[in-house]
């Protein structure tokens, strides 16, 4: 039995008939009536891949780069004049920021590339890439500042000029607090507005600019161990506890770190997105009108904050399928602001209920 399906793209409504692409335009679908009354508006007017947070994100983490970079001067200067081993790592730990910063800020830039017949999808995971790239160079940096701790305590060699470490730390607090202001409340939220099962208060946020708040904290933690221990050292002369500041707040940073590492993965992985319901979604499709199963449902993400749908409706009336397919395409949308979804609509068959593949997850 031949079978005509249905494939619609909510980006551009494009509605393939498998009959019309085989010439075969009798036993096309009716309502198709020669394209003529297809509406395109969404087609040619709708734009789905909104530029504005990217470049939001993008700004926000140029204006953070910048103060650290002239923090770093500074910071490395005064390490070197209190001859503190703490203080140089906190610096080199923000070395490490601004070459993550740069990095996402350029995978940033990648993302917004249009896509090619290669990269069908653009380079929307440019800035995941990114982000990753960046979480493992402090997590390289924590390591080596770890071993050059463990030096000093097994060499013993302890030469700390107490006022300039506080100062520096005091230095290092204030910048830390700054930028991550900038970083916390110069990025809007972005967040799905929709009222159904997916609606999501705390919503995705730019995954670099993460990133970015998990260093400027690790920042911070290390640059409050670094004045603890200045002032410990200054009243108790416990010049060990330099080095002992270094274990502790790598440590710290690592495990801050997780978080990104683990939405990361979820990407990569094609996962359902946390903040999407698989099973609400599979149901509000379901209770479509002339809809008898659905099956090969994917919900993906493309980055943090785009994601993608792709399922497969079996109907009961395949007459109406132009109707089913855009009523699919508007809940989507409206209800779980799924933008990006390619609907295939197909006539239900007896066989789709014990077949194993066509069975809901």
């Amino acid at each position: 039995m031949e079978m005509t399906e249905y494939v619609a793209d909510q980006q551009d409504d494009q509605l393939i008939s498998t009959d019309r692409q085989n010439g075969n335009f009798e036993n096309a679908d009716p309502h198709l009536n020669g394209y003529g009354n297809l509406e395109i508006s969404e087609h040619c007017h709708s734009e789905l891949l909104n530029d504005q947070a990217d470049i939001k994100s993008e700004r926000v983490l140029i204006a953070v780069a910048v103060l650290s970079a002239i923090f770093i001067v500074a910071e490395f200067a005064g390490g070197f004049i209190a001859h503190s081993l703490a203080i140089m790592t906190d610096a080199g730990h923000m070395l490490s920021d601004l070459l993550s910063f740069i990095i996402s800020i350029i995978a940033i830039r990648a993302a917004r590339s249009p896509a090619n017949q290669r990269h069908s999808f653009g380079y929307q995971r440019a800035e995941i890439l990114g982000a990753m790239l960046s979480i493992i160079i402090i997590w390289v940096l924590t390591a080596i500042l770890v071993l050059l701790a463990i030096q000093r305590i097994v060499d013993d060699n302890y030469e700390i000029h107490t006022p300039s470490m506080i100062i520096t730390a005091v230095a290092g607090v204030v910048f830390n607090i700054i930028m991550f202001a900038v970083l916390r409340f110069g990025h809007a939220h972005g967040h799905s507005h929709g009222h159904g099962h997916s609606h999501s208060h705390g919503g995705p946020q730019n995954v670099n600019v993460r990133a970015a708040i998990v260093h400027v904290i690790g920042d911070f933690v290390q640059s409050v161990g670094v004045l603890a221990a200045a002032i410990i050292i200054k009243y108790t002369d416990y010049k060990v506890a330099d080095p002992i500041c270094t274990f502790l707040f790598s440590i710290i940073v690592v495990c801050t770190s997780f978080w990104v590492i683990r939405d990361i993965y979820l990407v990569l992985m094609e996962a359902t997105p946390k903040h999407m319901d698989y099973s609400a979604i599979q149901n509000d499709l379901m209770q479509l009108s002339n809809v008898q199963t659905v099956h090969s449902l994917h919900v993906w993400s493309l980055n943090m904050e785009k994601t993608a749908l792709s399922v497969h409706l079996a109907v009961v009336n395949r007459n109406n399928a132009i109707a089913t397919m855009k009523e699919a395409n508007q809940m989507l949308k409206s209800r779980h602001a799924i933008k990006m979804s390619t609907v295939q609509v197909e006539p239900f068959e007896d066989i789709m209920n014990t077949c194993k593949h066509c069975r809901p997850l």
